[in-house]
């Protein structure tokens, strides 16, 4: 009876410093992975105000070079309240590679944001980016603008069928309305082909925490309204 319980003191002996041991680590762990999860879920929202910084000042960057690649990066002032001459026909202009030619806003979300000619990572820090491989507003055709979904394009995924989208360019204003809502595979081109008839299609990836998804979704849009304005202003 003596032997067994010098036993257990024994064993209880050996158990106190281990219990005291996992007493002082669990609050650390705890800490730890606290930490590591509120790291996780502040990164996007330092990635939004870093990318809006950059266009805070903008006026100090006018024109910039990125001397890695040679490009030109234009800032246009796009008029979204003209008021001159306008038509129902007229001529698209082509801008330059990394000219920023639109301005895009959809009042249902919120959304007011440069559209820059091409798409590269610098011309995403500033705003939303159309492919060259797809038609100018107004010029007949599927217009294909994208933007990440951690800055601009954050609540594309809450555009309705209905919602009126809006395009202001130097030669003209196109609206919109969203006709169908998207989502498809990254490697899935469908919606982003030339189309023979006037559209305009808004994709981004789909939110994930954790990586970057294959999974794009967006919209495609029908032209409702298409005014054209004057040559003069168009040339400007």
């Amino acid at each position: 009876m003596k032997k067994k319980t010098k036993d257990f003191e024994h064993t209880a002996a050996q158990r106190a410093p281990m219990s005291r041991s996992v007493q002082i680590l669990l609050p650390v762990l705890i800490t730890m992975l606290c930490a590591g999860i509120a790291i996780l879920v502040l990164m996007r929202p330092y990635e939004q105000l870093h990318t809006y910084l950059n266009i805070a000042f903008m006026d100090n960057m006018k024109n910039p070079v990125d001397e890695n690649n040679g490009l030109r990066i234009v800032e246009n002032e796009i008029d979204t309240t003209y008021e001159g001459e306008t038509a129902s026909e007229g001529e698209a202009v082509i801008p330059a590679f990394g000219e920023q030619y639109a301005m895009l806003e959809i009042e249902a979300i919120d959304l007011s944001v440069p559209v820059y000619w091409g798409s590269n990572a610098q011309l995403l820090e500033r705003g939303a980016v159309q492919t060259t491989a797809s038609a100018v507003a107004g010029a007949g055709g599927n217009a294909v603008i994208d933007a990440h979904v951690n800055t601009f394009f954050r609540d594309l995924n809450k555009l309705e069928t209905g919602d009126t989208v809006t395009l202001y360019t130097q030669y003209g204003r196109f609206t919109y309305e969203v006709n169908q809502l998207i989502e498809f595979k990254e490697t899935d081109k469908k919606y982003v082909l030339p189309t023979e008839e006037e559209q305009l299609t808004l994709y981004t990836c789909e939110m994930q925490v954790f990586g970057s998804s294959e999974i794009r979704i967006g919209a495609v849009c029908k032209p409702t309204e298409m005014v054209y304005y004057s040559t003069e202003v168009a040339e400007q």
